[in-house]
This record gives structure tokens, sequence and C-alpha cells, in this order.
């Protein structure tokens, strides 16, 4: 089985991870520097921490577990300002957005660490063209089942998240006329998307332990879905939104994330039968691509039958 910490921590708390690009300070352009900013953050004390990402020229920050989403926003600035700060000290700069407009992916150095040269022989070009940036809300599960069925309510409103946080027009160069390029990007790897709907828990757990066991996949950790349970931090993963550039726009997602994991546990959402039908998984496709096409002026399927705005 799986290890898992559902319940280790308060219900509903969060921990928010930021994607965030390194840039050469005058030329702007992306550039591999993650271990010069990591060696100048060395014996600072910080919120949470700053790890190295895919590739060289992108760095990670993760917040301690915070009780609310005022809380993680504090840590998240916190982040940003030693890091920037970090930066500046070796002539670097760093940036918020869900793709660079300029910097081609496959020309980007893959940090040297075993899980990233590993992924990189696995999925080849597709690991190539990750050059893409995203906001990772964690929220506190009281339980696995909980956790599973938390997953399943929130699916259908994820591509109107995705739409309302599009911040990746740009990619390799070309205004592409996509307002998330980072959200199809995605979608070239290996277990992507969409969760598939699996009855429990149990059954999500007993598939992965397959995997696992048919060397498919190391362990639940390389499964790339837009929400994916999180058991060994004791959470669900939220995924799916491009990465901010304003800082407080990273906290309010936090909130409106909390806030729907709570609803949909409180059972305050509308029931997941009326919602989705048996169309569920197929709207949200269509719907997904709609938010990355549009951004908040998407349309949207309705279990209804009709189209909605976005905003």
């Amino acid at each position: 089985m799986i290890q898992q910490r559902f319940g280790d921590s308060p219900a509903f708390s969060l921990g928010v991870e930021e994607e965030l690009m390194i840039l050469d300070a005058v030329t702007f352009d992306q550039v591999p520097g993650v271990e010069r900013i990591l060696r100048a953050l060395e014996g600072r004390e910080l919120p949470g921490r700053v790890k190295t990402e895919l590739f060289a020229s992108v760095f990670e920050t993760n917040t301690n577990i915070c009780e609310s989403a005022d809380e993680a926003g504090a840590a998240l600035a916190a982040l940003r300002r030693a890091s920037a700060d970090a930066a500046s000290g070796v002539g670097l700069a760093i940036a918020a957005a869900g793709t660079h407009p300029s910097a081609r992916p496959e020309l980007q150095p893959i940090v040297k660490e075993e899980r990233y040269l590993t992924f990189l022989g696995y999925g080849g070009i597709s690991v190539r063209r990750q050059g893409v940036q995203g906001l990772h809300v964690h929220v506190g599960m009281p339980s696995a089942e909980a956790c599973w069925r938390c997953l399943d309510e929130i699916v259908p409103w994820l591509p109107v998240v995705l739409a309302l946080s599009a911040n990746s027009p740009w990619f390799a160069g070309e205004l592409t006329g996509m307002a998330s390029n980072r959200a199809p990007v995605l979608a070239e790897l290996p277990r992507a998307g969409v969760p598939p709907a699996f009855a429990s828990y149990a059954e999500w757990e007993s598939w992965v332990e397959r995997l696992v066991a048919l060397d498919v996949t190391a362990e639940y950790t390389r499964i790339w879905w837009d929400v994916r349970p999180h058991p060994s931090l004791g959470t669900l993963e939220i995924r799916v939104p491009d990465q901010p550039t304003d800082v407080r726009l990273s906290a309010a997602f936090a909130a409106l994330l909390q806030g729907l994991c709570a609803a949909a546990l409180a059972g305050d959402l509308p029931e997941r039968g009326a919602l989705l039908g048996d169309r569920g998984r197929a709207d949200y496709v269509q719907n997904r691509w709609a938010a990355s096409r549009f951004g908040p002026s998407a349309q949207l399927l309705h279990p209804d039958g009709t189209k909605v705005e976005t905003a």
C-alpha cells in the first residue's frame, strides 16, 4: 500500500507551490541559474523551501503548511522576495508566468538529478517541451476516501480555474492564439489531463501499484493529472492553474481552491451525478481545451445542455 498521511494536518490546510523562471538580469533571456540561486539562499530562514525543477532555468518555491490563504500568500511573497534578492546578487532576475515569451524549451538544460534524467529518458521530446510553469495547491484531506471524493466532486470545476488563470499566450517565441499554451503542452505527457473515473481511492491505489509492479512508472508522483491525490503529504494536489504573475493572484487561487474543496466535502456543490451525467469526462476534455484556447472568455459546456461564459 502507498504510505499515506491523511489527517496528520488540519483539514483544508494549505501548501502552495510556485514554479518561477530564472532570467538574465540585463537581457531577460531565460538562463540556467538554479544552482547559483540555491547557493545564495543557503542558511536563510524561509517560510518554506526553494528547490530545483526539471529545467535549470526554473525553480520551485514551496510554502510550509498554512492554515489560511492569507498565511500562504504571505509565505509566497516572502519566498519570492528572498529568491529575487538571491538572484540579484549573482546577476540574475526571476519572473512569474506560465511560459517565457521567447525561450525555446528544447534548448533549456535539464537539471542533472536522477528523477529528471530518468523522466527525460522515458518521455523524450514530450519532456523537452515542458517549458511551462504552474501553480500547485495542496489542500489537507481528513482521509483517503475523503480525498478521492473531493477530487471527483471538484473535477468539473477545474476548467473554470484554468480559464481564469490562463497566463501563457506565448510559447517558444510565438504568440500562438492560445490563452494557455501550458495546458496543451502538459497534455503531451503520459498520464496527464483529467483523472479517470475510478470508483474509490482504493481502486486508484490498486491501479498505481499495478503500474509500479509492471515498471510503467516509479511511483504516483509520475502521474501528471490536473488534480491528484498526494498521500505521502496527506493532501489533494490541484495542479491545473497557470503560474500567476502577481503573487496576490496565487494566494487568491489558493483561497478559491481551499473553498472549493471545503464545499465539496460539506456537500455544498451540486451532486456529482446531476452535474456530470454520463458525459462528465468527455465534457471535461472539451472544456479544458476551450479554457486553454479562450481563457476567461471561454464558453464551457454545462450539464443542462447549454454553454456558459466563464466570467
